[in-house]
């Protein structure tokens, strides 16, 4: 199983300046590569055929990396036309390319209907603005020694190490993000067997929603933070300081910085949350099930800051991910289960449209004149039908208490 540990980097003025040269190269050969790639797929487009092309140049065909690293990384620097290009790893380089053509694979497999999940737009090209990354992988010879760690043509970076790494890191990311923080991402090969926790015989069902965050289905609330509208004062202010910056001035960069930066906040105070969070509900339990939520429908409505503000999607990712890892099972029931029209008790459906709206948080079963709390019902229902789903793939010899382990 690969895990990534990310660790906070305090560089150097100088460290700084080189670390953005080799982003700048990055970026360079990115947008080149991607500039010669995409006339091709578009003249290919027009004529629809994969074999002919309607552009006059040089290229009758897509280009591979072989031939895109040999142009635009080794003859650019012999040439003369981007001497600055070894101001980077060639490794930073030549990765900078097989992403690329990664990105273009998994475009081609979303536009074909072969890839799951939602749809994948074509590569776009890439700006010095906002978040800067670069991968160093162990042909680059990276290192850690005495606690800091060392990168080709930056040095040796200070780390604030927050915990130990299990193992050798295969591949370590450089990141800056757009509040001008600095970090390493580092990719580690671990056991998953080493991780797995005693199994349990108790499951547990959550409603998710918006006046509280999740709803067990034993009748547990667990309140909703609301990071973003708590923190919504101080970044009206950040905003509006920055909307009165000229652009392009040092006081704009500044100010965006500052915005930045109060985005972040509220990002990791988010992220901390639900990772606490979803630690205590998968060490607690051998099977959580949770409702299959049409995020991108709800969040075109006038609830769209609060459904963004949940994080909904993030917490059933950590949920998924640290289940794998303790080899206990995450089970989504699908979004059409009227988890809320039916009485938990006699099974009961109020009818082909359920519930009035919203705003009706209790209602009482018609054929067992048993009331109702919405969310709780929810939750037992969820709970109900997510054990169906359990024993349905147990009979099938579908593996799911031990799920496979995912990067």
């Amino acid at each position: 199983m690969q895990l990534r540990y990310s660790f906070r980097l305090d560089p150097t003025v100088s460290q700084r300046k080189c670390a953005a040269r080799v982003f700048g190269c990055k970026r360079a050969v990115w947008n080149a590569g991607l500039a010669l790639i995409r006339p091709v797929k578009e003249s290919n487009k027009a004529l629809g055929n994969p074999c002919k092309r309607l552009a006059e140049g040089p290229w009758n065909r897509v280009p591979k990396n072989p031939d895109l690293s040999k142009i635009l990384i080794t003859e650019a620097k012999r040439s003369g036309a981007r001497p600055w290009l070894a101001d980077a790893p060639v490794g930073v380089l030549q990765q900078s390319l097989r992403d690329l053509d990664k990105a273009w694979a998994e475009h081609e497999k979303s536009k074909a209907g072969t890839r799951p999940g939602p749809k994948i737009e074509e590569p776009s090209f890439k700006s010095k603005h906002g978040r800067q990354s670069a991968r160093f992988t162990r042909s680059d010879r990276f290192k850690i020694t005495d606690g800091r760690l060392y990168l080709p043509k930056i040095g040796d970076l200070k780390v604030t190490w927050t915990r130990t790494l299990p193992s050798d890191p295969t591949s370590v990311t450089l990141i800056k993000d757009p509040a001008g923080r600095y970090w390493a991402s580092f990719v580690i090969e671990t056991d998953p067997a080493a991780e797995v926790l005693p199994e349990l015989d108790t499951d547990i069902g959550i409603d998710l929603g918006l006046k509280h965050f999740a709803v067990l289905d034993g009748g547990r609330r667990i309140d909703h933070p609301k990071w973003l509208r708590r923190a919504e004062k101080k970044l009206k202010k950040a905003q509006r300081a920055l909307s009165r910056k000229v652009k392009g001035s040092n006081n704009r960069n500044k100010a965006r910085i500052k915005v930045a930066r109060q985005h972040a906040h509220v990002a990791n105070a988010r992220r901390d949350w639900q990772h606490k969070l979803s630690v205590r509900l998968i060490g607690e339990n051998q099977a959580v099930y949770v409702e299959t939520l049409g995020i991108r429908a709800m969040a075109k409505t006038r609830m769209a800051k609060s459904v963004h503000d949940s994080g909904w999607a993030q917490f059933v990712s950590m949920l998924e991910y640290k289940a794998a890892r303790a080899g206990r099972i995450v089970i989504k029931v699908d979004r059409d289960f009227p988890s809320t029209q039916l009485c938990s008790d006699c099974r009961h459906r109020t009818g082909p449209r359920g519930l009035p709206g919203l705003s009706v948080r209790q209602w009482t079963c018609s054929n067992c004149n048993i009331t109702h709390d919405r969310d709780i019902n929810s939750g037992r229902n969820l709970k109900t039908e997510g054990r169906r789903i359990r024993a349905a793939m147990k009979e099938h010899h579908i593996p799911g208490d031990v799920p496979a382990p995912t990067g």
